[in-house]
């Protein structure tokens, strides 16, 4: 089934840019001698180094405890490093004011690992608060919303609340949330862990379409067998640090 092209929301109000995120030289994100820990305790990242081209797809692989939700929270702006440097779209995190932030997370699309979607919200209001926020209006992308979840399935589960759906329905509609406004960044933790193998590559046709169109993708995954079916460079973290590793498929 050909990817909802017209389901990308183009109409929304567009944050305004920052830095220059899409120019060749400059990567959309940027670790250097990373750490991170969480309040006092041991450090869970401690020397992570990394940079995503604009436009690339990589997978987020290593094994269960090795760090891959708390290195995703660094990027989608949730928590900051403990030491290092963390470049978004060219502006350096720490340093940037809070009263910032909120613009750049517009730019940033993530599939949460626990979903988190807003109970007392249909399937079609929680997509569509995500292109709401960025100042369109609900009958503006009504259609638009519908259409992406025809495609990923939930043609019959529109007008559902959350509470109704199986956890691989909710994850479904996670994902049409997080890239029905074709975020900059995708950021998407293990986005197929709670649905079956032919769901799961419809998900990473989208995310691939997706990226096509122009999106830096990353997702977080210990799915070995459908990471070898994809032609993407992997980000291995192990031990607190990353490695760049090849495609497990040639290209």
């Amino acid at each position: 089934m050909q990817f909802p092209t017209v389901a990308i929301m183009e109409s929304a109000k567009k944050p305004e840019p920052i830095a220059s995120a899409t120019s060749p030289e400059r990567a959309v994100v940027r670790f250097e001698h990373v750490g991170m820990r969480y309040g006092a305790g041991p450090e869970i990242l401690r020397d992570v180094n990394f940079t995503l081209p604009p436009r690339s797809f990589h997978f987020l692989t290593g094994p269960s405890g090795a760090g891959k939700s708390s290195l995703l929270k660094l990027l989608y702006l949730d928590h900051l490093p403990s030491h290092g440097t963390i470049e978004v779209f060219g502006r350096n995190v720490a340093a940037t004011p809070r009263t910032e932030l909120p613009a750049i997370r517009r730019r940033i699309g993530v599939v949460f690992q626990d979903f988190r979607l807003i109970d007392h919200l249909t399937a079609l209001e929680n997509v569509a608060l995500a292109l709401i926020v960025a100042g369109a209006r609900f009958e503006q992308v009504r259609e638009h919303v519908a259409e992406m979840l025809r495609w990923v399935g939930l043609a019959e589960q529109i007008h559902a609340k959350p509470a109704t759906l199986s956890g691989g329905e909710q994850q479904r509609v996670a994902i049409a949330r997080a890239v029905i406004g074709k975020p900059n960044l995708l950021l998407a933790d293990e986005p197929t862990g709670s649905v079956d193998d032919e769901v799961a590559m419809r998900i990473l046709y989208l995310f691939e379409e997706l990226n096509k169109m122009g999106t830096t993708v990353l997702v977080a995954t210990h799915n070995d067998k459908l990471v070898s079916r994809f032609a993407h460079p992997r980000l291995e973290l192990q031990d607190g640090e990353t490695s760049l590793l090849p495609p497990v498929r040639g290209s």
